[in-house]
């Protein structure tokens, strides 16, 4: 498909409102602004304006900080995997990073996964995730399984 083959849809065929011209268009004289005052004259920006007073967004006080460089990491726990090992049919080998965001379990989006010592685990798996904490590390190895942790691009 090309786009000088495209069939154009009605909307983009609605010509423009040619203001001001004359009383039988029905926006002549004023051309839909009303009479006088600040907002029917051309070149007036008023957002934000409050007659003098001063404006809102300038009483208020300025808080708060976003770190833009700041990692953005979801948190896995043992009481995850479990449910993921039920509900998506995951084999203990098979869990990775990777393959939680193909099933969409995890949204790839909001940052990699970080293993942490929450819950109980009662079988041996093997994990590959971005980061892992120590404990977390300690009880997986515990019970035989291992922790692999992908390195950062």
């Amino acid at each position: 498909m090309k786009i000088n083959q495209l069939k154009s849809n009605l909307v983009s065929q609605k010509k423009r409102k040619r203001l001001g011209r004359g009383a039988g268009s029905g926006t002549g004289k004023t051309a839909g602004r009303g009479v006088k005052g600040q907002k029917s004259r051309s070149g007036v920006s008023i957002n934000g304006f409050e007659g003098g007073q001063m404006p809102l967004y300038r009483r208020l006080p300025k808080r708060g900080f976003n770190n833009y460089f700041a990692k953005k990491i979801q948190s896995i726990n043992f009481n995850h995997i479990e449910n993921i090992m039920k509900k998506y049919d995951v084999k203990a080998q098979e869990i990775k990073e990777s393959v939680l965001f193909e099933k969409k379990i995890f949204n790839k989006s909001k940052g990699s996964l970080k293993l942490l010592n929450k819950g109980e685990l009662k079988t041996s798996i093997s994990i590959e995730v971005s980061y892992a904490s120590k404990k977390a590390i300690e009880k997986v190895e515990k019970l035989g399984g291992s922790v692999s942790i992908k390195k950062a691009k």
